[in-house]
């Protein structure tokens, strides 16, 4: 019997250890930046020896759950000293790191060098991410630290060229791109025309570039996604830093509402340009100016409260006959709450206006139009385990668009007032997504999103013949506006068509060794907002519409298989990625559509497909006083709009044509040197193949009249495009000898620097456009080449203290 009683209780015992040996907890806590307290994004924790690591959120949060025991914590991140800490986990222990940035030193901890191999590992493919350090030594024109322009030196992504706005990813519209500000929509990133975007880098913290796999929790949108996120702003101490430029200035403040509890940001920048050009007798006028704000408040270690906005305007004139006005606006309450170490939640409640106007008094009248959105967001991010992390919530848009409204400017005017039917939609949607380790060398991400999409009234919706508000001339081959039958009224909030879509999502990653990988990935994405545009770059002109009876919704799919590699102790990585997409309902337009002020566009409209393949190589080199990288994508991008029946030839006879955005080769080269803690210079090189264009094949003549003819759609070619840009940044620092000799480090206190760039230094004069004309002198026809930039030098002087 006493035997038997001590075989039992050894055995409880035993199974006690077990269990207990089994027990997890975890650390978690949040990372900032030790002189600011302001949250690091995408900061590695990873624990030494083992296969184990979390990368923080947007908000600087990280879970990590592991079973008991001692580790040695290693917490990385680029710019910014590593930090390796030993911890005994016995316990759910909150743990928030200060991060200091290079150069400095580290009281009371450890800096070592860490391989980080969260590249290889994490199941993320076809993303890029540029901190604003390196986007700052990039030469741009006319010294204007670019956001956009910065991320066209990307493998994947590309532009209409010098000048214009928006930009392309994997052959894809610019209309085909989400660009979020602190998640609110930024309907038209650019300012004065495509020169410049509408992101002050002062105010920007971090951004990230999805032309692939793209996450459950981002949708409406066919290409990318462009996240990008503010500075929330010094909490420690006050600060102000700014620069003046050749075209603009800009200056930032920011410092604490409550020390370590609460901060405020507020940034401004304005162009100044046009104040020269009123020394002398012209009378036209062109300028920008812009507003970030940001203010943020810790209630208690649980809860975080975030006001955020952004407003900005573009003004031009011409002679006071014309006057055009545009821009951005946007504000987003957040509310972050830890449910527990391991549930993180965000509430968001965003509004995002997009407004144009436009004023003629040679005509005497007024155009408004734009659109609104209001945004709910509300995101959940569960660390289930060390293996699993589960991302969900629930995303709601109302939309508000205005196609125009035309008023008088005085009584004298002989325009009538005219509002052009307002249109609303409501878009919103569920996702779910997993991220799981399923074993040492395998990783999967998969999700879902769904989606639904209702037009709403109140609004007439046109009837057609057939129900084809496009019609087809057999005797001539043309398509034409049909001719309504009668109209329907939908009273307000009352639905007209609705759609929904399930987009699944899922990437996976196989690591070969420590130091390579191979990556997989599938996405749908649906659009259910159309960019109503005849021209390769947006304008301010262009009218956004919702999918209706008539345009449908745009619906991408695409796949991507990658090699990942990191060599010379990760002094080089190599990304090879290939990919093929294909979008149905891509709007094409009729021959000789008419646009501006059209009340019933779907007359000018007929739904096509587009398709995209190609391959993309980015070789970054990490380490050292020469860094930088090397961009090669080779790639097709392509459209097609069949006929409709056998009888009609469709666009382009129905055949594929390259699409508006079609670059075969696409070669970006950025480079910089650390000559020394005074001088860093920088260069960029891009080489393109030409913009697709039609050109005439030939011309007859009627009546004396000389008519030119044209062939296929998107035929011909613009010259190939490139250029190389210098810069040289000087910092007027103290050199060892001058420190020893007691004079103050000018690291502390005020900092300043001078950046000198020149813009195509050997003055290449690309293409913008190729016009064809008759020479009135001797009667042959000739091209006009008109050329944007030459070789344009720049110099900037920026300061912070």
């Amino acid at each position: 019997m006493i035997s038997k009683k001590i075989v039992t209780l050894a055995l409880f015992f035993l199974t006690t250890i077990s269990v207990l040996a089994q027990e997890k907890f975890t650390l978690s806590g949040t990372i900032s930046n030790e002189n600011s307290n302001e949250t690091l994004i995408g900061v590695n924790v990873s624990v030494t020896g083992l296969k184990i690591g979390i990368a923080t959120n947007e908000y600087g949060f990280y879970s990590l759950t592991l079973p008991t025991g001692d580790y040695e914590i290693v917490i990385s991140y680029v710019g910014f000293a590593t930090i390796t800490e030993k911890i005994s986990l016995t316990q759910n222990t909150k743990k928030n790191y200060l991060l200091s940035e290079s150069g400095q030193e580290l009281k009371e901890v450890i800096i070592t060098s860490e391989k980080t191999t969260a590249n290889i590992r994490k199941p993320e493919m076809s993303v890029n991410k540029l901190s604003i350090s390196t986007i700052k030594k990039m030469p741009v024109v006319l010294g204007e630290v670019d956001v956009i322009k910065s991320i066209l030196f990307l493998p994947g992504v590309t532009n209409a060229g010098e000048g214009q706005s928006g930009f392309n990813v994997r052959g894809g519209g610019a209309d085909q791109n989400l660009i979020l500000l602190d998640e609110a929509v930024i309907f038209n990133s650019s300012h004065v025309f495509g020169f410049f975007s509408v992101f002050n880098p002062d105010a920007i913290k971090d951004l990230k570039l999805y032309k692939g796999g793209i996450p459950s929790k981002f949708g409406g949108r066919a290409s990318s996604v462009l996240d990008i996120y503010q500075k929330e702003g010094n909490s420690k101490e006050f600060h102000m830093n700014g620069g003046i430029g050749l075209i603009s200035s800009r200056i930032l403040a920011e410092g604490p509402l409550v020390k370590d509890k609460g901060s405020f940001l507020i940034a401004g920048r304005a162009s100044y340009a046009h104040l020269f050009l009123k020394l002398s007798s012209n009378e036209n006028s062109a300028y920008f100016y812009d507003l970030n704000t940001k203010l943020n408040y810790k209630l208690n270690p649980n809860n975080n409260l975030f006001l955020s906005g952004y407003f900005g305007r573009d003004v031009f004139s011409l002679n006071q006959t014309f006057a055009n006005t545009y821009g951005n606006a946007t504000l987003n309450l957040r509310w972050n709450h830890l449910f527990s170490d391991k549930l993180f939640s965000n509430l968001s409640l965003i509004y995002s206006d997009y407004y144009y106007g436009l004023t003629l008094d040679f005509i005497g009248f007024n155009w408004d139009s734009g659109i609104k959105n209001y945004n709910l967001k509300y995101d959940f991010k569960h660390y289930l385990s060390k293996n699993i992390k589960l991302y969900y919530g629930y995303n709601a848009i109302y939309y508000d668009f205005n196609p125009g409204t035309i008023a008088p400017i005085n009584s004298s005017s002989s325009i009538n007032f005219k509002q052009l039917d307002k249109k609303y939609a409501f878009e919103n949607a569920l996702y779910f997504e997993a991220e799981q380790r399923l074993s040492d060398k395998l990783a999967i991400n998969y999700g879902l999103r769904y989606s639904m999409f209702s037009r709403l009234g109140n609004s007439s919706v046109n009837l057609y013949t057939d129900n084809q508000p496009v019609f087809y001339d057999a005797d001539l081959k043309i398509y034409e506006k049909a001719t309504p039958i009668g109209t329907t009224f939908y009273k307000k909030n009352k639905s007209i068509i609705s759609f929904d879509n399930l987009e699944p999502r899922f990437s996976a990653a196989y690591e070969l060794n420590e130091n390579q990988s191979i990556k997989a990935s599938y996405n749908r994405m649906a659009q259910y907002l159309q960019l109503i545009s005849n021209t390769a770059s947006p304008t301010p002109l262009d009218v956004w519409t919702p999918s209706d009876n008539y345009i449908k919704p745009q619906i991408a799919d695409q796949v991507a298989i990658g090699y990942f590699n990191n060599f010379a102790e990760d002094a080089y990585t190599l990304e090879l990625e290939s990919f093929y997409k294909t979008i149905k309902n891509r709007i094409d337009y009729i021959d000789g559509a008419d646009l501006v002020a059209n009340e019933a566009l779907e007359q000018v409209i007929l739904n096509g497909d587009m398709r995209s393949y190609g391959l993309e190589i980015l070789l970054r080199k990490n380490a050292g006083k020469f860094n930088g990288w090397i961009a090669y994508t080779l790639s097709k991008s392509q459209q097609r709009t069949p006929g409709r029946t056998a009888d009609e030839i469709g666009i382009n006879n129905g055949e594929w044509y390259r699409s508006a955005f079609d670059k075969l080769h696409n070669l970006a080269i950025t480079a910089n040197y650390n000559l020394s803690d005074k001088w860093n210079f920088g260069g960029n090189f891009v080489v393109q193949t030409g913009l697709p264009v039609t050109f005439p094949n030939g011309q007859y003549s009627y009546q004396g009249i000389t008519v030119p003819s044209y062939g296929g759609r998107n035929a011909s070619s613009l010259p190939a495009y490139h250029h190389l840009d210098i810069s040289a940044t000087y910092i007027p620092t103290r050199g060892k000898a001058e420190l020893a000799a007691g004079k103050p480090d000018k690291r502390k206190g005020w900092q300043s620097e001078w950046v000198f760039s020149i813009y195509n230094i050997y003055n290449r004069q690309n293409a913008a456009s190729i016009n064809f004309r008759q020479n009135l002198e001797t009667g042959t026809n000739e091209a006009v080449r008109l050329s944007i930039f030459g070789a344009v030098p720049s110099v900037s002087y920026n300061f912070k203290f």
